[in-house]
């Protein structure tokens, strides 16, 4: 298990979409979905859903992503608050399951969105939208009983220098990055090198905190190429996972946040030679490398990725 990962459920091992016949009723669907999810811990593509869009819920259930994420903070209007998050209560309760993003600390929605989330059957967890400070997760996961899962979405400066508190607060279980609003609470352009700051705040907090590796913000746009480059900027920081925005993104997330075959076949073979010299440490440089293909083995299996 990677450094700083906190097991909670069973981990699913699919990468790929399930395939049924037509005649499986929706029910049966989602139970194999469900049964081969990867587990929010290392969910690596995180689809983000407008909460007023209900017919595209269950293709969104029974899609590529690893996790979805029904929004009912930034893509709804306030008008339209009270309607969105009744279709998400309604879908959930119809059988449906997934985390939604909820209105952040100081929005009137917030706490309608709480107590009426509160005890859904489905509600995989929340992801706060625009998180400050521990007490805005604190009291988040007091309101939903102290069981659902919070991931804090930091989006601002403050919340960046407040990383490592957040991380630690009681309820946190995943740390995620909201690049879109920080630069524009910031001015930082979307650039790697304007990235890299907020992006590494993030991934030490979360160890720090003991938390899986953080998620990074989404990739505007339908071009591949850009995706390819933003995860690998995100991956080489440490991140393990990425919000998406369509349902075309996830199968090019999983694979851009799995370890290559080569890496893998790099791990299992440097584990080998370490086991068959009885697991003795030569030099310094023998333990990054011990760790990384630990890592790297231990990813490998979560993912089914055969380094062959």
């Amino acid at each position: 298990m990677p450094d700083g990962v906190r097991a909670r459920g069973v981990v699913g091992h699919s990468i790929v979409p399930v395939t049924v016949t037509d005649s499986t009723d929706l029910t049966a669907r989602r139970a194999v979905r469900e049964k081969t999810r990867v587990a929010p811990d290392y969910a690596r593509s995180w689809l983000l859903l407008s909460a007023m869009r209900a017919d595209a819920f269950d293709d969104a259930q029974l899609s590529r992503a690893d996790q979805i994420l029904l929004d009912c903070e930034d893509a709804i209007d306030d008008s339209l608050k009270d309607e969105a998050r009744t279709r998400v209560i309604e879908w959930l309760h119809g059988g449906g399951t997934g985390w939604v993003r909820i209105n952040d600390r100081t929005s009137p929605a917030w706490a309608d969105d709480v107590a009426q989330l509160r005890d859904v059957e489905g509600l995989a967890g929340v992801m706060l939208a625009k998180t400050e400070s521990a007490d805005d997760v604190i009291d988040t996961a007091q309101r939903l009983g102290g069981e659902v899962p919070v991931i804090p979405l930091v989006e601002s400066a403050l919340g960046i220098e407040e990383a490592v508190n957040i991380a630690r607060a009681r309820g946190t279980f995943r740390l995620a990055f909201g690049s879109g609003d920080y630069r524009r609470d910031t001015g930082a352009a979307n650039e790697p090198i304007a990235m890299a700051y907020p992006r590494t705040r993030l991934v030490l907090a979360s160890r720090i905190g003991g938390l899986p590796g953080p998620v990074d913000g989404p990739t505007v746009g339908s071009a591949h190429a850009l995706l390819r480059e933003q995860s690998a900027d995100a991956v080489a920081l440490g991140m393990t996972g990425k919000l998406c925005l369509d349902l075309e993104q996830p199968a090019v997330i999983n694979e851009c946040f799995s370890p290559s075959p080569s890496d893998v076949a790099w791990a299992v073979d440097f584990l080998a030679e370490f086991e068959a010299a009885g697991g003795v440490i030569r030099d310094g440089s023998d333990k990054p490398r011990l760790a990384r293909a630990q890592v790297i083995r231990s990813r490998a299996e979560l993912f089914n990725i055969n380094p062959s």
